[in-house]
C-alpha cells in the first residue's frame, strides 16, 4: 500500500490514499482546513432543540434557584410532541418581571411536554454477565476484597443500558444519539455514553471476561467518529462541538490484547486513521522549533464553539457577565469547552491566574497527556495495521511516533525537576507560525499529568528515566495518604488538590509497573495498594464507588467543581478491577485504612 505525504516546511503524513482504498465515504467534516488562530476558529452550531432547552434551563433557575439546580438536567430532556408547538407553549408561560414563571405553571408544563431527563435510556442486561466470571481476578485470596470486587463486576449490570426506539424513532426529539449497542454509563448525572471514561471501563470490562460488551462500547464510539468526524465528548447532540483525551486506539488495542480478534482490527483501523487525521488537522496542531532549530508537530485542546456550553449555560453565561465585550466572551466560551474537551474540567492547570476562572486559557497550552495520548495513537495504529498486513501504514505511523517521541525531549522534558511539563504558548501568537520554544514557556507547577509519559513503554523501558522520575513523583508531594492527587493547589475545582481520580492513578501505576526498575515497581504497587484501600472503605461507609476521591484522607470520597459528587462510578470500578487483576490482595492482609 501506498501513502501520500503533505509538505508545508516539513513532512507530514495523512496517508489519504488510505482512506480512500478503505472508506467508501468522503472525508469528514472535520478534514476541512480552518484558521487555527488562539482567537478565531470553527464553530459547529447547536441544533435548534438543543437551543431551546437552554432557554428551558434558564427560566428554570430563574424559577427554582440555585440550590439543588442542575442545568443538565433540562438539556437532558426529551420532548413528547414537536419542537413548535413545544416552544409556542413556552413562549406564552406567564413571567415574573425577572423571567421567572410560577413554579406551579412551569412544573405542569415539563410534566406535560417532556420526558424525564434519563427516560430515554432503558435498562439492557449484558449479554456476557455472569455473576462470578470463570478465573476471576484469581490473585485475590482474601475472601473480604474478593467479596467486594464481585459486588464491584455486579455494578457493570447497573451502569448498562440501551438508547430506546423512541431516539432511533423520532431522533429529533430527542439529544440523546442514536447508538445501536449498548452502553456502559458512568453513573448518576452522567446518563451517557462518555468518550474517554470508556477505556477505564473496557479495562474493567476486561477484567470481568465481559469482552462483548467491551466491543460494543467501541461500536458506538466509532460510529460517532463515522458520523461528526471525531468521537464526541458524549452522545449527546451538545457535545457534537468537541471531542475528549483521544483514547479509542488504546481501547481496541487492549481488546485485541485479549481476544485476538482480527475482525476487530481490521473493522477499527481506518476509523481510527480518520481520529489521528482529527486530532492533527489545523485547529489542534502546532509546530514548535526547539533549541536545536528541529521544528516538532505537537497538539492541544481546542473545541468548535465560542458559546456557553449547553449543558452549563447557566453557569457560563453567569462567569462570562465579567467580560464587557463580546470577542472575550466568545474566547472564554471557547476555553471552557476546550477545557471540557480536556477532560479536566476545571484545573488550575489550565489557568493564567490560579484563583480565577475567568483567566482560563487551554487553548494556548499545549499538554503533555494529550500529546502522550497522541503517541500511543501513534503505536497502537503501528502495531494494530502490521498485525493484519498493512506494513506500509504501520510503517508510516512508526515513523510519526518517532517523531513525537524526540519532542518529548526537547519541549516537554524538564531535567532539574525530572518531569515533563506543559508547554504555554506565547501569549496572542498565532499558531500558525512555528513558535521558538522558550525554557520560561514550561509550566513548572507540579500536576499529576507530569508523570503520565510513564505510561508509555518507550518511557518505561529506560530504566535510568523511570528511576529520575520515580523519584521526582516521590518528593513532588502529589503522593497522599489515599493516592496521587492531582495538583498541589487547593483551588475548590475538581481536577486539584485534594483530588484523585482513578485514570491519573492507573496511567501512573500502569507505567511504573511496567519498567525494570525494583523501586518504581514497589512505588507502583503502595499506590494501587493505598488507591483500593480509600476506594474499599468509602464503598462500606456509603454503599457506593465514587467519581473521584479524597486523597488526603483514607476512605473519603472528593468534591468541588459545578457539579455534586457524583456515584456509580464507571472508571473508578475499572480500575479498581485492573489493579486488582494486576496485583492482587494476600489472604491475610486487610483493606481497612491503616
Amino acid at each position: 500500500m501506498a501513502s501520500l505525504y503533505y509538505q508545508a516546511g516539513r513532512e507530514k503524513q495523512f496517508l489519504f490514499l488510505f482512506y480512500v482504498l478503505f472508506l467508501s465515504q468522503p472525508l469528514p467534516p472535520m478534514a476541512a482546513t480552518h484558521s487555527h488562530s488562539a482567537y478565531s476558529g470553527p464553530v459547529i452550531p447547536a441544533t435548534p432543540l438543543v437551543s431551546f432547552l437552554e432557554r428551558v434551563q434558564e427560566t428554570a433557575l430563574q424559577t427554582y434557584g440555585k440550590p439543588n439546580f442542575d442545568p443538565k438536567d433540562y438539556v437532558d430532556l426529551s420532548l413528547k410532541s414537536n419542537l413548535s408547538i413545544t416552544r409556542d407553549t413556552f413562549d406564552k408561560l406567564p413571567r415574573m418581571a425577572n423571567g421567572s414563571v410560577p413554579v406551579e405553571n412551569l412544573e405542569r408544563f415539563i410534566g406535560k411536554y417532556f420526558n424525564g431527563a434519563g427516560d430515554d435510556l432503558v435498562y439492557s442486561e449484558p449479554v456476557d454477565f455472569v455473576p462470578e466470571p470463570h478465573d476471576f481476578l484469581s490473585k485475590v485470596e482474601n475472601p473480604e476484597v474478593r467479596g467486594w470486587a464481585l459486588e464491584i463486576h455486579a455494578l457493570w449490570n447497573n451502569l448498562s443500558r440501551k438508547v430506546s426506539s423512541s431516539v432511533h424513532d423520532h431522533p429529533d426529539l430527542h439529544t440523546l444519539l442514536p447508538l445501536s449497542k449498548p452502553v456502559m454509563i458512568p453513573g448518576s448525572r452522567f446518563r451517557e455514553i462518555y468518550y474517554w471514561d470508556s477505556y477505564w471501563v473496557i479495562r474493567g470490562l476486561l477484567a470481568s471476561k465481559m469482552y462483548e460488551t467491551a466491543k460494543a462500547i467501541v461500536t458506538n464510539l466509532i460510529f460517532l467518529l463515522d458520523t461528526y468526524g471525531h468521537v464526541l465528548n458524549g452522545a449527546r447532540a451538545y457535545y457534537t462541538n468537541r471531542s475528549q483525551p483521544p483514547l479509542l486506539s488504546a481501547m481496541v488495542y487492549e481488546i485485541y490484547n485479549r481476544t485476538g480478534d482480527v475482525e476487530f482490527i481490521r473493522k477499527s483501523l481506518p476509523p481510527l486513521i480518520i481520529e489521528y487525521q482529527f486530532w492533527n488537522s489545523d485547529i489542534h496542531e502546532l509546530i514548535i522549533c526547539d533549541a536545536e532549530q528541529s521544528d516538532h508537530s505537537l497538539n492541544r485542546y481546542y473545541a468548535m464553539w465560542n458559546k456557553p456550553r449547553p449543558e452549563s449555560s447557566t453557569i457560563d453565561e453567569e462567569l462570562a457577565s465579567r467580560f464587557m465585550n463580546v470577542s472575550e466572551k466568545q474566547q472564554f466560551y471557547r476555553e471552557l469547552a476546550s477545557t471540557a474537551e480536556s477532560g479536566w474540567d476545571f484545573s488550575t492547570r489550565w489557568m493564567r491566574n490560579s484563583s480565577d476562572i475567568t483567566t482560563l486559557a487551554t487553548t494556548t497550552i499545549v499538554p503533555v497527556d494529550l500529546n502522550i495520548f497522541i503517541l500511543r495513537m501513534e503505536l497502537d495504529i503501528s502495531f494494530l495495521a502490521k498485525t493484519i498486513g498493512e506494513n506500509t501504514v504501520s510503517e508510516d505511523f512508526l515513523r510519526a511516533s518517532q517523531k513525537r517521541q524526540k519532542a518529548f525531549s526537547s519541549i516537554f522534558w524538564n531535567e532539574h525537576m525530572g518531569q515533563w511539563l506543559d508547554y504555554w504558548l506565547d501569549n496572542g501568537a498565532d499558531s500558525e507560525e512555528p513558535q521558538t520554544w522558550k525554557a520560561e514557556n514550561q509550566n513548572q507547577k507540579v500536576f499529576a499529568s507530569n508523570f503520565v509519559p510513564l505510561w508509555i513503554d518507550v518511557f518505561n523501558s529506560d530504566i535510568h528515566l523511570v528511576e529520575k522520575v520515580t523519584k521526582s513523583l516521590q518528593t513532588s508531594g502529589l503522593l497522599c495518604a489515599a493516592g496521587i492527587a492531582t495538583s498541589l493547589t487547593n483551588s475548590g475545582q475538581q481536577w486539584d488538590f485534594p483530588n484523585g481520580w482513578a485514570p491519573l492513578q492507573h496511567m501512573i501505576v500502569e507505567g511504573l509497573s511496567r519498567s525494570a526498575s525494583t523501586n518504581a515497581r514497589r512505588v507502583a504497587e503502595d499506590i494501587a495498594e493505598r488507591w483500593m484501600r480509600t476506594n474499599y472503605v468509602a464503598y462500606k461507609k456509603t454503599g457506593a464507588m465514587h467519581e473521584k476521591y479524597n486523597v488526603e484522607i483514607c476512605g473519603d470520597y472528593g468534591g468541588g467543581g459545578e457539579y455534586i459528587p457524583q456515584t456509580g462510578f464507571g472508571w473508578s470500578n475499572g480500575v479498581v478491577l485492573a489493579f486488582l487483576e494486576e496485583f492482587g490482595w494476600p489472604e491475610n492482609k486487610s483493606i481497612d485504612c491503616n
